[in-house]
């Protein structure tokens, strides 16, 4: 009964992660669920370290190719408890994309007034 049950949980996230809308949604927001940092937060942190969109985007990018505890910018304390990431599996052009996503739905430019 318990591996009919874990089975089902197993097929529906595998479903949608593979229906999900975007490559942000496939690749980014199924883990980062898990985490107490939100997106949005982490988005905020690089702004913070980055500041313009092209050292935003790039920061993150080589982040996801080249996880190090000595560029993230999560604290010490986030990374002693929930470790480095792996190095992305992605293409390029569906990390570009996925930053794209990440950049347009967290921005603050032109959204303050």
């Amino acid at each position: 009964m318990v591996k009919i049950v874990k089975y089902i949980l197993w097929s529906m996230l595998l479903w949608g992660t593979l229906h999900a809308e975007d490559s942000f949604e496939r690749h980014c927001v199924a883990c980062h669920q898990k985490l107490p940092a939100t997106l949005q937060e982490m988005f905020k942190r690089y702004l913070l370290i980055y500041s313009s969109e092209n050292n935003v985007k790039a920061g993150i990018k080589h982040y996801l190719r080249y996880p190090s505890k000595d560029i993230s910018a999560m604290s010490t304390l986030f990374i002693d408890s929930y470790g480095i990431k792996e190095k992305t599996k992605l293409s390029s052009k569906e990390l570009d994309e996925a930053i794209d996503i990440y950049w347009e739905k967290y921005k603050v430019f032109g959204k303050l007034k």
